[in-house]
């Protein structure tokens, strides 16, 4: 069995965005390559199982089995499960839950690729860490680590520490999100001060700036808002900045720009208008990808019934436009099963920038 586990230095270093892209190229080279999260941590309910959210991506993307979406999430943490288990550990059953999914799950297959979650010690506290469930599959690691030079190469060897305290090989380290304008240097660099440490480096991906932004979708799930108009193409909608209406309207034209969501008050009706204006002016991609209105003030009716014509996404919230502004801003951006373009480029990125044929040859038995 040809078996790789990706790990990630920390949270939000793009480890699901290069699993996207890893597993896709692999599965031009063994069809049968199969997909598990062995522990997750944010979930959704699917058909009465917990099955990590990672896991519903993977199998909507790529049309994988849904029927074996619970052996693709064998082990789920929902709310209070830590604190339960340090009152009753059964570090074995756990364990033996994800061997059983994973004996059951690759039945058929010659390959599979391993999600982890977080950095190698994420889940200890319940004996599942990323390097224990990694021993227990005997799958090799790749570790995926944000881009730089001396602080990206401590965290690496922080996290390779922990895995070879458990001796699990390290197959490699792909490098991710560098800036573009110091992509070389940090190819060069990064490159040199991991071989010297004896790591591979497997990969070094620039920064793209399209994987960052978040969606309409991903803002709902976010703010939780009452919805007031949506379509499902509005809820693909990228938003590349937020603009706050606290403005005169003629000076709002100098602020809008492409996929642009604006936070405003329902009772701004002339920066509404605008809006509204200079989307139906403009030509090919859309300047305003939604509109929050805060304080929990509709727009009048009339205004709303011009805004319906324009199939822009609306929300109604009972926050002031601060704090929606500064929740939007904290929010880690994750791909989803609907963003298309995202997964497109991912998967492009992979094939352009990581030697898969190296990988797949490094996960021979």
């Amino acid at each position: 069995m040809k078996k790789v586990f990706v790990a990630a230095t920390r949270q939000n270093d793009g480890k699901t965005t290069v699993s996207l892209g890893l597993f896709n190229a692999l599965l031009k080279r063994d069809s049968s390559i199969q997909y598990m999260k062995p522990v997750g941590q944010q979930y959704r309910v699917v058909d009465g199982n917990k099955i990590d959210k990672d896991a519903v991506l993977f199998q909507n993307t790529f049309q994988l089995n849904k029927n074996k979406l619970p052996l693709m999430s064998p082990v789920a943490s929902p709310k209070g499960f830590t604190e339960n288990y340090i009152n009753a550990p059964h570090k074995d059953t756990l364990h033996q839950k994800i061997l059983s999914a994973d004996i059951e799950l690759t039945k058929k297959s010659s390959a599979i690729l391993y999600e982890g979650t977080g950095h190698a010690g994420v889940g200890s506290v319940f004996d599942c860490s990323n390097a224990q469930i990694a021993k227990i599959l005997n799958a090799s690691v790749i570790i995926v680590s944000i881009g730089g030079i001396g602080k990206a190469i401590d965290e690496i060897m922080l996290n390779v520490a922990v895995f070879k305290a458990l001796e699990i090989p390290i197959m490699g380290v792909i490098i991710n999100k560098v800036i573009p304008e110091k992509y070389d240097k940090i190819n060069t660099i990064a490159r040199k001060g991991l071989q010297n440490l004896g790591l591979d480096v497997l990969g070094v991906l620039p920064l793209n700036q399209q994987l960052t932004y978040p969606t309409i979708s991903s803002i709902i799930d976010e703010l939780k808002p009452n919805i007031l108009s949506m379509t499902d193409k509005g809820k693909r909608n990228t938003i590349e900045k937020f603009m706050i209406g606290d403005m005169m309207p003629h000076n709002a034209l100098d602020h809008i720009s492409r996929n642009t969501l604006m936070i405003v008050p329902g009772n701004r009706e002339g920066l509404v208008l605008t809006a509204l204006c200079e989307n139906l002016l403009t030509q090919g991609p859309h300047l305003v990808s939604g509109i929050v209105f805060t304080n929990g003030i509709r727009p009048h009716q009339k205004i709303l019934d011009l805004l319906y014509t324009s199939k822009i996404p609306l929300f109604m919230v009972e926050e002031d436009a601060f704090l929606i502004a500064t929740k939007i801003n904290k929010m880690i951006v994750k791909i989803r099963s609907e963003d298309k373009n995202k997964i497109e480029i991912a998967s492009s990125m992979i094939e352009e920038y990581v030697d898969i044929d190296q990988i797949y040859s490094k996960m021979n038995p």
